[in-house]
């Protein structure tokens, strides 16, 4: 599988090969020993709000080639179920499309389908989602970011302990440019300032941030240092007061990450599960075992008339 174009997965597809593609270095002002300085975020501007549409037009969503659920798609078949639960994801693949009309909640992409890139419809979107109806569990918009771990097949990998101008309290000890746990968990922290501050994310730590976590994107074969990458994720977002949740499949998240134990601030994260068929399946599906067993099932996803549903556990 490619690089997925938003968070869809399909829990029955065969594993895909790691990806190597190569991340660039974080797009900041440098500090002395190199470490980006914090910007202030910009104010969210939108000079063309997205076009919105009814939410349940069949055939309607964008072809989405490369992505592991392409066989998951009710071609044509309207999302069902109970709409005051159903919410939407959009991020950069529907930047010149027309989105649902009033969903009651919506999660939208921060990133260009890289853990490095921003979605250039970022401000756009983030403009429609101001206009879901609510009345879930579910905060009327979150966000979602890509996540990876490289290592040194990246354009820009760490070296110590700084980035954002300041010394990072690293729980895996201190990095020196290394392909391990150190050095993976602030490429992690690195990826999360980077998000919050360098996306132009008006009072980042005030939302939900998922993790996308898939596959498609660039993992060492050490599963340790992916979940220091993602502890790392972590830490930063609750650092500045936000929450944390993650996005994945069972196989998937075990593949990358496998069992997280109780001392790891992954554990008690929510879980927000991938690879129903239908609004029903994915309404089961909320009884499913979280991706930590720490967590619970906080949302669940499927996809249909060319977009993705998400249906709140909560």
């Amino acid at each position: 599988m490619g690089f997925i174009p938003g968070p869809r997965l399909d829990d029955g597809a065969p594993p895909a090969p790691e990806s190597a593609v190569a991340q660039a270095s974080p797009t900041a002002t440098a500090t002395p020993g190199g470490a980006p300085q914090a910007q202030p975020p910009a104010p969210r501007q939108s000079p063309q709000p997205a076009t919105r549409k009814p939410a349940q037009q069949p055939g309607s969503g964008p072809a989405r080639p490369g992505t592991e659920a392409s066989g998951n798609e009710a071609s044509g078949t309207e999302a069902s179920g109970n709409g005051r639960l159903l919410g939407n994801d959009v991020s950069w693949p529907q930047c010149s499309d027309d989105l649902p009309d009033d969903p009651a909640f919506a999660i939208v992409g921060v990133n260009n389908g890289l853990a490095n890139t921003t979605n250039p419809c970022l401000h756009q979107q983030l403009d429609w989602a101001d206009g879901s109806a609510g009345g879930t569990g579910q905060p009327r918009l979150a966000l979602y970011v890509n996540t990876a771990n490289p290592g040194l097949r990246g354009s820009w990998w760490p070296t110590n302990n700084e980035y954002g101008g300041q010394t990072v309290s690293n729980p895996y000890g201190t990095c020196q440019g290394q392909e391990d746990a150190a050095c993976a968990y602030m490429y992690g922290y690195a990826k999360a300032f980077d998000d919050a501050y360098l996306r132009t994310i008006s009072e980042p730590g005030t939302y939900l941030w998922w993790l996308d976590v898939e596959t498609g994107n660039s993992w060492s074969g050490d599963r340790n240092a992916n979940r220091a990458d993602l502890e790392g994720m972590a830490d930063f977002f609750h650092s500045i007061g936000a929450r944390v949740g993650i996005y994945s499949s069972a196989r998937q998240w075990g593949q990358i990450v496998g069992e997280v134990g109780s001392a790891s601030s992954l554990y008690s994260l929510p879980s927000w599960l991938a690879g129903a068929h239908t609004a029903a399946e994915a309404e089961d599906m909320c009884s499913a075992e979280p991706l930590t067993a720490g967590g619970n099932v906080a949302l669940t996803q499927f996809v249909a008339d060319g977009f993705d549903h998400n249906h709140s556990c909560l």
